[in-house]
């Protein structure tokens, strides 16, 4: 619990509440100084000393290693501003390579400063410019499109596709990523949860559901992978038809999981879950149907129908964190 203090009144009838003397102290507040008062959407008042200040830039310098890629990453996502790699003498044509790739990979991050020893990168985003649920939104459109030509691979041995496919998951990891330092962000900063209109208590639930939709690029990943390794092998028309039947049902049911979450709506998170039964009785009828294929497909085909079998599970769970808006 933190400091309690009693709300007293002036006889003009405005109310007060003292400031702890060693936090005024800590702030640097002395008699006349002025704060900034806002009130939050759930009704609390963010007490702000620095509100005309920019914030000074955060800054980790790294050194260069085997770990020096998720070193990087790590930084990013903790929020830092200016991410230096530094070493004792001159920096080798390995470790500029890392740091090249790790910097394509995170959105805003760019190297702004390069020499024999060092190299400086640099977070160029504004964070109130991307407010989560856009981002969110971004990432998932980008999985399912994956979902969509993936399937299609399956059904028509399309290898070109199930390639482009694989590249594409890259860009859902870019935007999982971002979101996650805004995330990080927005809990460090309540005037920013403000902005951009996500309670700090949101951020965890909004967290999730960015693995989860990460995760739904990953099993697209692994089924075109799946199809790469059946070399085009096309489906017979039994095979095609269970599995177009149980794929409508894993797509629908991660569309349903997170317009759910982003709308509150338990009603639409308990038909995903309502689902099951269905996705069950397809899973049973593609293992009796698959008996009759050969030898060296029927492994890759169960396979197949397990990854899909999981993107229904990543739905399940992503409408498990569905609840109702507060009003």
């Amino acid at each position: 619990m933190g400091t309690l203090r009693k709300v007293q009144q002036t006889p003009s009838g405005t109310f007060f509440v003292c400031l702890p003397k060693p936090w005024a102290e800590n702030h640097n507040l002395h008699r006349g100084a002025v704060v900034s008062i806002t009130e939050a959407s759930d009704g609390r008042l963010l007490i702000d000393t620095e509100y005309n200040a920019q914030p000074s830039p955060r800054t980790v310098t790294l050194k260069p290693g085997p770990y020096l890629n998720r070193e990087i990453v790590g930084s990013y996502l903790l929020g830092f501003d200016v991410i230096t790699v530094e070493a004792r003498d001159r920096i080798s044509f390995e470790v500029r390579d890392t740091v090249k790739k790790a910097a394509s990979r995170l959105i805003g991050l760019e190297i702004v400063e390069e020499d024999y020893s060092r190299i400086v990168m640099q977070c160029l985003l504004e964070p109130s410019s991307f407010p989560p649920e856009k981002i969110l939104r971004r990432g998932y459109a980008i999985a399912a499109g994956m979902h969509r030509d993936v399937f299609k691979t399956l059904i028509d041995g399309d290898l070109q596709l199930a390639k482009n496919i694989i590249v594409r998951d890259d860009e859902v990891n870019r935007l999982h990523f971002l979101l996650v330092r805004i995330l990080r962000t927005i809990i460090q900063n309540p005037s920013l949860s403000e902005k951009l209109g996500v309670r700090s208590i949101e951020c965890l639930d909004y967290r999730l559901v960015a693995s989860l939709v990460e995760a739904i690029g990953d099993e697209c990943v692994r089924l075109a992978m799946k199809t790469i390794e059946l070399k085009g092998t096309k489906l017979d028309d039994s095979l095609k038809k269970l599995f177009t039947e149980i794929n409508t049902i894993c797509f629908e049911a991660h569309e349903s999981a997170l317009k759910a979450f982003l709308a509150g709506d338990v009603g639409l998170a308990e038909s995903v879950r309502s689902m099951r039964e269905k996705v069950e009785r397809g899973f049973s009828n593609i293992e009796k149907t698959v008996k009759g294929q050969s030898p060296d497909t029927v492994p890759h085909i169960l396979a197949a129908a397990s990854i899909l079998g999981q993107l229904y599970e990543h739905s399940i769970d992503m409408a498990d964190l569905a609840m109702p808006k507060k009003q």
